[in-house]
């Protein structure tokens, strides 16, 4: 950890710190936020926090240190609502005040943007011989944005305007890294007609990767039960599927892809806590992308037969994720 760093949050303040070799002091766009001291594997609070302050505190030692698993702290009069809302627990041995990793970055405010699937309430329809929840209604506009401390690069997601987008993604579906697996290639026109029926489909959501505002990889993004895939597997209600391709080669690289995929499968999750499960159905010998989803906690189940591609069925747990959460 360096002696002091700054953390832009994505409501356009700052998060910044100061500490030296047993003190801390945090600040928020320059003002004083918490100061503690640190006593042996705890930090004692000088006042009594606010969740505020208990949250900047989590996020300031987690984007620092990706193997850091929790915060131990001591404070006078802490807020009920620390508690209630879960950011707060204590430990089970000690009874020590802690925020722990796994259950820091399923609170999603700060990065979730927009109305969450989580509030539709669960009614079921009929559609193409399946029985499955009603959908909510697709988001527009902006749903993700987190500063990801080890690229220094904002990362976001928004959801594709097709005149907006029309262009880019016909370039990338026809460049010949991205033809050679999606097979997607063809004109403005076919490319339109493409979109226009995702946009219509409401198992489907098509969404543009950002570093930094600028799109760099399309996504979409399947309620799993309604999809094609579902007859493959024991599929649950919430399941949800991803298909991916960085059109941008600027933005390629493992480090690249550590960041885009952990936001999208973290925005996926924090959408609906009722997703227990992302799964992915990459060609089998797509070994590149298989390696890169293994790599952050997606197993390989086993492989099956599309009409149109031998698939590998790629799945992570919201267990995995949030316990393995290599978020900073």
């Amino acid at each position: 950890m360096t002696p002091s760093f700054s953390l832009p949050l994505p409501d356009g303040r700052k998060l910044s710190a100061d500490h030296g070799t047993q003190g801390l002091t945090l600040l928020l766009d320059g003002q004083p936020l918490l100061s503690a001291q640190r006593e042996g594997e705890c930090w004692q609070l000088s006042s009594a926090p606010t969740v505020e302050a208990l949250w900047a505190l989590a996020y300031w030692t987690f984007a620092g240190d990706a193997q850091s698993e929790r915060v131990q702290f001591a404070a006078a009069n802490l807020p009920a609502e620390a508690l209630e809302k879960g950011l707060v627990s204590r430990d089970e041995v000690g009874g020590r005040l802690q925020i722990e990793r796994t259950a820091f970055w399923q609170l999603g405010d700060a990065w979730h943007k927009g109305a969450a699937s989580a509030n539709y309430p669960q009614v079921y329809r009929m559609s193409g011989g399946r029985r499955h929840p009603l959908r909510a209604p697709k988001p527009q506009g902006e749903v993700y944005r987190r500063f990801d401390a080890r690229l220094g690069q904002w990362i976001s997601l928004r959801t594709l305007d097709i005149e907006l987008d029309l262009e880019r993604f016909n370039r990338w579906q026809n460049s010949p890294r991205v033809l050679e697996f999606w097979q997607e290639g063809g004109t403005l026109e076919q490319h339109r007609a493409y979109l226009e029926k995702a946009a219509a489909d409401p198992h489907t959501t098509t969404l543009i990767g950002c570093i930094d505002d600028q799109p760099f990889a399309y996504y979409e993004a399947y309620w799993a039960k309604e999809d094609r895939i579902a007859p493959f597997y024991e599929v649950d209600d919430y399941d949800r599927g991803i298909h991916m391709l960085v059109g941008e080669e600027s933005h390629r690289g493992p480090h690249k892809v550590e960041s885009w995929m952990t936001a999208l499968v973290h925005y996926l999750l924090l959408d609906d806590p009722r997703t227990q499960r992302i799964v992915a159905e990459p060609r089998a010998d797509n070994a590149k992308m298989i390696g890169h989803m293994q790599r952050l906690g997606f197993w390989r189940e086993k492989e099956f037969n599309f009409p149109h591609k031998r698939a590998a069925l790629m799945v992570q747990s919201r267990e995995t994720f949030f316990e393995r959460c290599g978020l900073c």
